[in-house]
């Protein structure tokens, strides 16, 4: 582990001269590669649904996909804002602007509408049911960071609501394809609990980066009830509940997607061994795309769902016979 003693930094200490590069840097652009979550979405409507309107679903995925972008920037401005008193006890983000630079807050609240209304139009645009996803990903920022709500400062329910973005990302993708149908609870389920798996994960890779119980806890006020085997133990959960979720929508939908079951247990495994490294990038999602490891398995995945697709494996239709085998 990381020893590390912070200094809290006093409003004397920050630079007074803020420039535009220090504005924006609160909306993390680098970031906006999350979005593509919505693919999964969109692939799924496409497989799913046997009646598409295929006009304009290259229009609604610009839409969609900007709409999510600029809602999501919104979240992380008000985050970076609203997280400015805790980051300074991090090892590395008490050099983020808000925290090291005197930004002025009628600008930050400036953009946080600017950058949500934006997504919002866009969202409209694309249709009703992007809207109200969208909508829904603009309130999840809200009940995640602003008192009295603040669910990052309870623990569990921390996880649990940020990652609920990865469903509704998945539901975004599917509604720019379809608006007549709702995508099976079985599969947004998946996305939410392997969405909480990584941010466990990560909550877990940053813990063991501060090393100091007390000086995490003044970072993140979840970590005074979390320790390294309780994050374990909840990432362990969350990665068993989609699996199991993935496994009846795959059974449902098309039996033959088991056959990627092994690899995104890999892929699980991998990312939890990626977890352990110093400075670990489990903390920095945007950053993932360096981890070569990774980046194979989650090739290999998405070849091994092809695959599965569009090859019958007659063999495997006995997994759902429900007669008992004679002897």
């Amino acid at each position: 582990m990381i020893e590390y003693f912070p200094m809290e930094i006093s409003q004397s200490q920050r630079v007074h001269s803020c420039g535009a590069s220090d504005y924006l840097h609160l909306a993390r652009f680098d970031h906006w590669i999350k979005q593509l979550f919505i693919l999964p979405g969109m692939g799924f409507a496409i497989v799913l649904v046997d009646s598409l309107d295929a006009r304009g679903i290259v229009v609604r995925f610009a839409l969609g996909f900007v709409a999510t972008c600029l809602i999501a920037s919104a979240n992380y401005i008000i985050n970076e804002w609203l997280d400015a008193e805790f980051d300074q006890y991090h090892p590395t983000k008490k050099f983020r602007p808000a925290v090291a630079v005197d930004i002025k807050a009628k600008y930050v609240y400036g953009m946080y509408a600017l950058f949500g209304l934006s997504g919002m139009i866009a969202a409209f645009l694309a249709s009703w049911l992007v809207f109200w996803s969208a909508l829904l990903l603009f309130v999840m920022g809200i009940v995640y960071n602003v008192r009295p709500l603040r669910s990052k400062e309870v623990p569990y329910v921390d996880v649990l609501s940020e990652s609920i973005n990865n469903a509704i990302r998945l539901l975004i993708g599917w509604f720019i394809v379809t608006s007549d149908y709702f995508p099976p609870a079985t599969i947004v389920f998946g996305f939410w609990m392997g969405g909480a798996f990584l941010m466990a994960t990560k909550r877990y890779a940053e813990y063991r980066m501060i090393g100091d119980k007390q000086t995490a806890a003044l970072y993140r006020k979840s970590f005074a009830k979390y320790s390294e085997k309780s994050l374990l133990v909840s990432a362990f959960f969350y990665a068993l509940c989609a699996l199991f979720f993935t496994g009846v929508f795959m059974v449902k939908y098309r039996v033959e997607l088991l056959i990627s079951i092994p690899v995104l247990c890999g892929l699980f495994c991998y990312y939890l061994h990626i977890a352990y490294k110093k400075d670990s990038a489990a903390q920095k999602p945007e950053k993932l795309f360096r981890e070569k490891g990774l980046t194979a398995f989650v090739v290999a995945f998405v070849a091994t769902i092809a695959i599965a697709m569009f090859v019958d494996i007659p063999a495997l239709n006995a997994l759902l016979e429900t007669s008992l085998i004679g002897a």
